[in-house]
């Protein structure tokens, strides 16, 4: 969904304050944020897993913990790095070990992991610094793997969303975007991500992997979800209230439900060294 800049890969908003009170606003309702949004492919976690040599995960801005439960059913021992205090609470109360603070400002304390994993989050850190200090805290043959999904509802959805969008917050500097973006914006996002892991010249080649699913919504379920995105974290609750109303209409003119087809890519990239 392109007015939503909650999981998109480039940077938010230009100015680094108002970008760091965006990221940090996920955290009003972390809850509804846990149990709404999607988790990621069973194919994606098992490859990463596979290809780094330990079971020692850090996981950047690690958010509620979704991506960290689904590494610590496979077997990993994860620590999440969270900015926000809220979401960290969460996060720690269902079994997950966090620090606070962004992943720029985090003292690693000698400790490394053989894989670190940013799961719809570095678009929100600096992507140079990031990459370096992911290769500082890394293991020789530890694996970087950023990685996220592309929302776009079908033209059904977004088109009305896209409208009641301008009209509830007119003001918006995500306004000017289209209602649904082609799929190879986003990984032209990712194959930057890759080049800037590139450039730090501590990594193997970087890889860049796609998944392709999907998921059915109901009405409910997506206007559940909605409230949790970038875009609409910030608003009052009128203009929510106007947006919401908007998409359940259309989603009802589908029958009450619609079929959401994710894309989930990554740019990844092994630590060089010996190990």
């Amino acid at each position: 969904m392109p007015i939503l800049p909650r999981e998109q890969p480039e940077p938010p908003l230009a100015e680094p304050r108002k970008a760091r009170q965006m990221a940090e606003s996920f955290g009003v309702d972390a809850q509804r944020y846990d149990q709404a949004r999607p988790g990621y492919p069973d194919a994606l976690v098992a490859r990463i897993v596979a290809g780094s040599p330990g079971p020692d995960v850090l996981d950047v801005g690690c958010g509620t913990g979704i991506a960290a439960r689904r590494f610590q059913a496979a077997g990993c021992a994860v620590l999440g790095v969270e900015p926000d205090a809220r979401m960290a609470d969460f996060a720690r109360a269902r079994g997950l070990r966090v620090e606070v603070a962004t992943f720029e400002a985090w003292r690693p304390a000698g400790r490394t992991f053989d894989a670190v994993i940013a799961a719809q989050s570095w678009h929100w850190v600096d992507p140079v610094a990031g990459a370096a200090k992911a290769a500082r805290v890394l293991r020789p043959g530890g694996r970087l793997a950023i990685f996220g999904h592309v929302y776009e509802p079908p033209a059904e959805v977004a088109e009305p969303f896209a409208a009641a969008y301008r009209r509830a917050a007119p003001d918006s500097p995500l306004n000017g975007q289209p209602a649904r973006r082609p799929l190879g914006l986003y990984r032209a996002a990712y194959a930057k991500f890759a080049d800037q892991i590139r450039e730090t010249e501590q990594f193997h080649d970087p890889e860049q992997w796609r998944f392709d699913w999907e998921r059915s919504y109901t009405r409910d379920q997506w206007l559940d979800l909605l409230p949790t995105t970038g875009g609409l974290t910030r608003l009052r609750p009128d203009q929510l209230a106007g947006i919401l109303g908007a998409v359940g209409e259309a989603i009802d003119s589908l029958g009450g439900r619609f079929t959401m087809n994710y894309t989930t890519l990554a740019a990844t990239a092994v630590r060089a060294g010996a190990r």
